[in-house]
């Protein structure tokens, strides 16, 4: 951990107040019981609890467990990939070599349906929420009756995204196909044993009852609750019956979080590979969209069980939501810095996603966080250098080094360096003086290609080099630019999340 890391992680820790805006009056109003919590790299960092989570006069507490509802949709994700990882599962067979008696039609014609198609909500299955809420505890049975009945779909497969629940139960149908043995131990043997996952499980057996929210609803804004039973947990159990703690949703967020670092934990209860590919947008959402609360999302998708956003300015940030009668729930990390929130309430008016967005966005924002760390490759760098030492010397572009052959053919040594002597007089010419190289960077988007600025008179002169990665990478572009003082960008240029890349050279 840098000493940066140290400073945030402490930040983190000290933000308390963004826990309190996010729980805010409007979120105690409509919920019994609720927590919230900003944890880091695994670890709960900041906590607030709210309420009785039974109606009575016991208080909610860090332990307290709550339905996690759709959220369990990332565990049967991971468990599949899993049993795929191990040649037991092919996500692009037609999920009838699994589950055979699945009859799909589209207009009137056989439809095939793959697990990847399934898990990925774009299988053409349309949006059922609604329904699968009070069908949750339909038996195997009367689930199976119903596919083999023949189900339409509302798209043609592979087309458009809609969330299917009942698409992504196939998938338990699958594990159990080839295991043998109920999704719900697969998934507790595969994950929430090995990882430590004690308070997290499908339904409430097995947790004292003073350990568990009751669930309920209000339809006056709060004035009153109803209390609301525990929705069953039958065929489609796997993709919305678990509960948990804010806690060991940490643990889970992190585990999938940290395939994007050098050391990924637990590499032998999931590949860090096949976790980034549960964090990959497969399946297009147009943006705007409810879903994401009005947050500056640029874009947005679903992989493998999680939504994925990019953030304007954050980056990347993975989420899911979960709710069923009494209760809604959310979680969402963001992946440059491992920082997540995890929101529950007993009630589904409670708004678990908007409570959970703000308090993420408010801590990032309070970091200024870093919407990705990138680590340029030592070619990049070399190259970058050389041609930065190139230019303070006045050098021709004929002559610059790490150039692949095209760049002189695409725009001639005399031509680039007409356009750069005129750039260089519009600045006023550069200073003598310029800090070190690793100062002077601005953005590195990839590991291939980098920005920095030399400071000039009146503005400053921007170069940005991209390199090939041939088994000897050479520099594909160069190019250069005019800007203010101390500005990354030009006029006419848009912001990009790359802008706020932190940007790590290679050691000596």
């Amino acid at each position: 951990m840098t000493a940066t890391d140290r400073k945030n992680s402490s930040a983190v820790a000290a933000a308390d107040g963004v826990l309190d805006r996010a729980l805010d009056d409007r979120a105690r109003r409509v919920a019994p019981a609720s927590i919230a919590a900003v944890c880091e790299r695994g670890q709960v960092q900041g906590v607030r609890t709210f309420g009785h989570p039974r109606g009575d006069a016991a208080v909610t507490t860090r332990d307290t467990v709550f339905r996690i509802a759709s959220m369990s949709k990332s565990f049967l994700a991971a468990t599949v990939l899993a049993l795929r990882d191990r040649g037991a599962l092919d996500l692009h067979a037609p999920i009838t070599e699994y589950v055979p008696q699945v009859v799909a039609r589209h207009r009137g014609r056989a439809a095939v349906l793959t697990g990847d198609l399934l898990l990925s909500n774009r299988s053409g299955l349309g949006e059922d929420n609604a329904w699968v809420d009070r069908h949750l505890g339909a038996s195997r049975e009367e689930i199976a009756v119903l596919f083999a009945e023949g189900v339409l779909l509302a798209a043609a497969p592979g087309t458009l995204y809609q969330y299917s629940n009942l698409g992504q139960s196939l998938l338990g149908r699958a594990v159990e196909s080839v295991t043998g043995r109920p999704v719900e131990n697969v998934i507790r043997e595969t994950l929430l044993e090995p990882l430590g996952l004690r308070r997290t499980a499908h339904g409430a057996r097995g947790y004292a009852a003073d350990e568990l929210a009751s669930g309920f609803r209000t339809f006056d804004d709060g004035a009153s609750f109803a209390s609301e039973p525990f929705v069953g947990s039958g065929a489609l159990g796997c993709i919305g019956s678990m509960f948990s703690t804010v806690d060991d949703i940490a643990t889970w967020m992190w585990f999938l979080g940290s395939a994007f670092t050098d050391e990924p934990l637990a590499p032998d209860v999931l590949a860090a590979a096949s976790r980034i590919e549960m964090q990959q947008p497969r399946t297009p959402i147009p943006v705007p969209s409810g879903m994401f609360d009005g947050r500056d999302v640029a874009a947005a998708g679903y992989g493998y069980g999680l939504f994925v956003e990019e953030d304007r300015r954050f980056g990347r940030v993975v989420q899911h939501s979960g709710g069923l009668p009494g209760f809604s729930a959310h979680m969402r990390w963001h992946a440059a810095t491992g920082i997540g929130v995890v929101a529950f309430g007993n009630s589904d008016e409670f708004g678990a996603r908007r409570v959970a967005g703000a308090a993420l966005h408010d801590v990032l924002e309070r970091l200024d966080a870093p919407s990705a760390v990138v680590h340029p490759w030592p070619e990049t760098v070399a190259a970058a250098q050389a041609i930065d030492t190139a230019v303070r010397r006045s050098v021709s572009a004929a002559e610059y080094p790490f150039l692949a052959e095209h760049v002189l053919e695409d725009v001639p040594a005399a031509v680039r360096d007409a356009r750069l002597s005129a750039q260089l007089q519009e600045i006023g010419g550069l200073r003598d003086e310029q800090p070190p190289f690793a100062q002077r960077i601005v953005a590195a988007a990839t590991e291939a290609e980098v920005r920095w600025r030399l400071a000039g008179e009146r503005a400053d002169l921007r170069i940005e080099v991209r390199l090939v990665g041939t088994a000897e990478p050479l520099v594909q572009s160069v190019s250069t630019a005019v800007v203010a003082p101390g500005e990354s960008r030009t006029a006419e240029e848009p912001p990009s999340a790359a802008d706020h890349h932190r940007v790590v050279l290679p050691r000596p």
